[in-house]
């Protein structure tokens, strides 16, 4: 009898364990710059909130305040069972890497950034590409020639962002000029959007008509200071026409919130596969948004020089150089 109990009870530890697991809450980690970001951050909370309208299913999430924060917060959230974790943004790169083997039953998924570990998905976006076609719709739409581009963070990363935009601008007018400006060297360089608006008008002065910002929260600043000069700016990551309708070009989208719902959908289906997934026009990880707010922007002609532009991108016959691959651009 004794025997008999000691089986039941196992069995039923092991059925408790297990729907335990099937049930484990997802979790995200917002990088710098807030959830709310209406940008990069924003765009993976959006796919966080499609999973769990679909599954009805609650995740937990974090939204960091410092740097120092980032192991913290993954071993966290390992530790209580999450699964999985997930990161928004390339900064997480090392502290997941100690975290990751630390619980090798957890998946985990990093935005923007390579962690070699057999528990851990890396999620990469073709920026260059969806870069290299708003390079080429501020060329076309510019009336002096000189288009700019502001960065957040001086980082590779986001140069891979200004590259590409630069081959495309030049890809449409060989003589085009294009100003180029970092924010700061700190993770504050996601979020200020004043520092933004003073860089975008510093090179409104110098010639410049059209603004491609890849910052984060810094963008709003910039796409402000371009409605309020009467000129043109480009979003990034989310789709930020509405901001401010009739003045945003369009916007460089980065389908991070599809990096988010596939990864909770894929642990919560026992689908999950670690390694590299490049996000790219081939399968419209990135991008550029037309809708309401810009329709009366883009002219057919442009619509059809971007159309052409991205089916050569997909063919091959059009190679947008990826300043991530030995950082430097081929364009100054």
């Amino acid at each position: 009898m004794k025997l008999i109990k000691s089986l039941i009870g196992a069995a039923a530890l092991a059925t408790a364990a297990t729907t335990a697991f099937a049930q484990a809450n997802p979790a995200i980690i917002f990088d710098l710059g807030g959830k709310f970001d209406k940008s990069f951050n924003e765009s993976s909370f959006e796919g966080a909130e499609k999973f769990k309208a679909e599954t009805g299913i609650e995740y937990r999430e974090f939204e960091l305040q410092s740097d120092a924060q980032r192991e913290q917060a993954i071993r966290r959230f390992a530790q209580q069972g999450n699964n999985p974790v997930v990161m928004a943004g390339f900064s997480f790169g090392t502290a997941l890497d100690v975290v990751a083997q630390e619980f090798p039953d957890t998946s985990f998924v990093i935005i923007d950034m390579v962690v070699d570990q057999p528990n851990v998905r890396s999620v990469l976006f073709s920026a260059h590409e969806g870069s290299y076609l708003v390079g080429m719709l501020a060329s076309m739409a510019s009336e002096t020639g000189t288009v700019g581009f502001i960065g957040g963070m001086d980082i590779p990363l986001i140069s891979q962002f200004g590259c590409g935009y630069a081959q495309g601008a030049r890809a449409d007018n060989a003589d085009a000029v294009i100003l180029q400006n970092s924010v700061g060297t700190t993770g504050a360089a996601w979020n200020d959007p004043v520092k933004g608006g003073e860089l975008a008008m510093a090179q409104f002065e110098q010639g410049a008509d059209v603004i491609f910002v890849a910052a984060g929260g810094t963008g709003r600043g910039v796409l402000q200071a371009a409605a309020d000069a009467g000129n043109l700016g480009i979003g990034v990551d989310s789709n930020q026409n509405y901001m401010q309708p009739g003045s945003v070009l369009t916007s460089m989208v980065k389908r991070v919130d599809e990096a988010v719902y596939n990864a909770f959908n894929d642990v919560n289906n026992g689908e999950f596969t670690a390694g590299f997934n490049f996000m790219n026009l081939s399968n419209n990880g990135v991008g550029w948004s037309l809708d309401e707010h810009n329709d009366a922007l883009v002219t057919d002609e442009m619509r059809a020089a971007v159309a052409a532009a991205t089916a050569k991108i997909i063919s091959g016959e059009v190679v947008v150089y990826d300043f991530m691959s030995d950082n430097t651009c081929p364009v100054e």
